[in-house]
């Protein structure tokens, strides 16, 4: 019998409201071909386990045993300081834009460099809606035929999959002095985005209604752009505190 194979440890793969159990037994199948090992499901529609998820899955049936399910994004990926979402469309949000092959390179440049990434993707239907990918810190974007961009969830899994494979051979090993502190995770991150939100919407700054929304999303979206350290993380809890004792004591 072989040795087994060890591989390199790897970005999660986040399959975001599944609809399908056959297609995440194809994403955990295309997955493994690529030393793949982390996979993540949040709220799959037809629960989990899943028996046709098993059967299509086949030799990675372990992927799937071993799947870590979650009931939202920002729980799955909480534990993450770096974060892809997979679309083929244009969305109304600001982030860097990567190909499967520049952002799995970046993957695994941080990877190696000691942080957690995962890759998000959405459901067969319509894929990632925008509160979903404002938790990202980055999209992948697949060149794809503008007249039919849509891919099945194994098809865009296979890809960057791929892409992840060739990657590993080519990290930099570049890395960021932290000066005694560590990239923020995306719970934290999220923490910080409820406590802005929070005080902005004391202070009636969500205005109108009817724009209320998508000034949160967007809000929620910056946050995920910066790459923020849990000391920068620590600092802006510090400031809105003391700006709204600042606020009390005027009043």
């Amino acid at each position: 019998m072989n040795d087994p194979v060890e591989h390199p440890a790897c970005p999660a793969f986040v399959l975001v409201r599944p609809q399908m159990g056959e297609n995440i037994g194809a994403a955990a199948r295309a997955m493994w071909n690529f030393g793949l090992d982390r996979m993540r499901i949040v709220a799959p529609r037809d629960g989990w386990p899943n028996p046709n998820a098993t059967a299509m899955a086949s030799g990675a049936g372990r992927l799937l045993d071993e799947a870590q399910l979650s009931d939202d994004v920002a729980t799955s990926v909480g534990d993450c300081s770096y974060v892809f979402a997979t679309t083929a469309r244009a969305r109304d949000l600001t982030k860097p834009v990567f190909s499967p092959e520049a952002a799995m390179r970046l993957a695994a440049e941080r990877i190696a460099a000691g942080q957690r990434v995962a890759v998000l993707f959405g459901p067969e239907r319509a894929g990632l809606e925008n509160e979903d990918i404002a938790r990202a810190n980055a999209i992948i974007s697949v060149p794809v035929n503008p007249q039919f961009a849509s891919l099945n969830l194994a098809q865009c899994v296979l890809l960057v999959g791929y892409e992840w494979m060739r990657a590993t051979g080519e990290v930099t090993h570049e890395s960021t002095e932290m000066a005694g502190t560590e990239w923020a995770e995306t719970l934290e991150v999220e923490h910080l985005a409820h406590h802005y939100q929070d005080r902005l919407e004391q202070a009636g700054f969500f205005f109108p209604e009817h724009k209320a929304q998508s000034m949160k999303t967007n809000l929620r979206n910056m946050w995920s752009r910066m790459p923020l350290t849990r000391a920068d993380v620590q600092m802006m809890h510090g400031v809105l505190r003391q700006m709204v004792r600042w606020k009390m004591r005027d009043d």
